[in-house]
């Protein structure tokens, strides 16, 4: 099973990167153009909590539903129950650095199809293709939590 690992570090205090990863519209903000996300139910962050979506890439729908656990302080976990991959398990982990940076890491376990299907999300989410949206995800975050990081 494929291994992604990314890590960045945010100046902005361990509660501001929870609480932003705990907002409902994070998804949205933090997928990359061209992709329009489409949120169908997004429940507030907690054990069990689910999340379902669409990816449109151009015509293309991609549906996902996606369960969270582990949720504390310091991060949660999601699991895609459905979607075009065969299995997704992402933790993201939240450590504070000091009282006003924190480190942000990301741990994806996936699995690809076999087919059509796999050869797509081979493309899509490909250690390439994870940097690239991982990459954005930094900035994204870095510049929703700053102004967490003056006050």
């Amino acid at each position: 099973m494929p291994i992604f690992d990314y890590s960045f570090t945010v100046d902005a205090p361990l509660k501001a990167v929870r609480d932003f990863h705990h907002d409902t519209s994070v998804l949205k903000k933090l997928t990359p153009p061209p992709i329009i996300m489409q949120l169908h139910e997004f429940e507030p962050l907690g054990e069990g909590s689910i999340a379902r979506f669409t990816m449109w890439l151009g015509p293309i729908p991609l549906r996902f539903k996606a369960v969270h656990s582990d949720v504390s302080i310091n991060g949660f976990t999601d699991t895609l129950l459905t979607s075009p991959l065969a299995a997704w398990q992402h933790t993201h982990r939240f450590v504070a650095i000091d009282e006003q940076s924190t480190s942000v890491q990301e741990h994806i376990e996936y699995e690809h199809n076999k087919g059509l299907v796999g050869l797509f999300t081979r493309l899509m989410f490909s250690p390439i293709g994870l940097r690239f949206l991982f990459f954005y995800r930094s900035l994204v975050t870095r510049r929703g939590t700053r102004s967490s990081s003056t006050q």
